[in-house]
């Protein structure tokens, strides 16, 4: 995900959903320098998140009936609808039908094979976030899972990724890129939810925002009552990183590049 080149089957999108929006935008743009700009009734008052007039996510207030606080990852597709009939065929959901959002795109929310939902986006006037890998913007994602072969061979046959394998001291990282990709394209890495991982929970993907200095943001999302989950920790070939919640039960991650 080096630019916002966007490839089928790459991130090109996120969005918080929540109760308060308010008050998350007032979270938000304490710890990221994020302004909201919320949108007309056409839209749902659906908004956006900007830094220096760049759009880096999206956000809305949601219901309980919608699910619990969160955010979702949206990847690039040429056909929503294609898109989603492959998810069921390939033993996934459909947990939102594809639906037109006025002439920006056409999107859908689908669920993996262990239920994880992400969404899908068919760019219209709206090509995606207009900024990553930098301070404050999209930098890295991850999807926890208790089978790693099985969401492998689902978002191969969805979206058409491929895997490879990044190797350091102590182990490897089961990395994912669009098709037809080299490393440089990477975009995440899918993690095994089991005992000798020491990963536990429920499956889900977890969003990654850069910043400069992880210890420092960790520390201010307390401050801003936020919940540190698993405190600022060296990740080999990834950097430094934090796995976080809003003041809503969001869940998020920052990390702070090195090498």
């Amino acid at each position: 995900m080096s630019t916002t080149r966007f490839d089928h089957g790459a991130p090109n999108w996120i969005d918080v959903g929540t109760p308060d929006i308010e008050g998350a935008a007032s979270f938000y743009r304490a710890l990221f320098g994020w302004r909201f700009v919320p949108g007309g009734p056409e839209v749902g008052g659906y908004g956006l998140f900007q830094l220096d007039g760049r759009t880096v996510a999206g956000g809305m207030r949601t219901t309980p009936e919608q699910g619990p606080p969160s955010w979702t990852v949206y990847f690039q597709s040429p056909d929503a609808d294609a898109t989603a009939e492959a998810a069921q065929d390939a033993h996934g959901s459909v947990v939102f039908q594809p639906m037109d959002v006025t002439d920006q795109g056409r999107m859908a929310i689908l669920g993996d094979r262990s239920g994880v939902p992400f969404g899908i986006w068919q760019p219209g006037a709206n090509k995606g976030v207009d900024l990553v890998r930098a301070p404050g913007a999209l930098r890295w994602l991850e999807l926890y899972t208790p089978d790693i072969a099985a969401a492998a061979g689902f978002y191969h046959r969805v979206l058409g990724w491929e895997t490879s394998s990044l190797s350091f001291t102590g182990g490897f990282h089961t990395c994912v890129n669009p098709a037809g990709r080299d490393e440089e394209a990477r975009f995440g890495r899918l993690v095994p939810l089991d005992a000798e991982s020491g990963e536990t929970g429920d499956p889900h993907w977890l969003v990654f925002i850069e910043v400069t200095d992880t210890d420092a943001t960790a520390a201010r999302v307390q401050e801003l009552g936020g919940t540190v989950h698993t405190p600022p920790t060296d990740v080999p070939d990834i950097g430094r990183a934090a796995r976080l919640t809003d003041p809503y039960g969001a869940r998020f991650a920052v990390v702070e590049p090195r090498g």
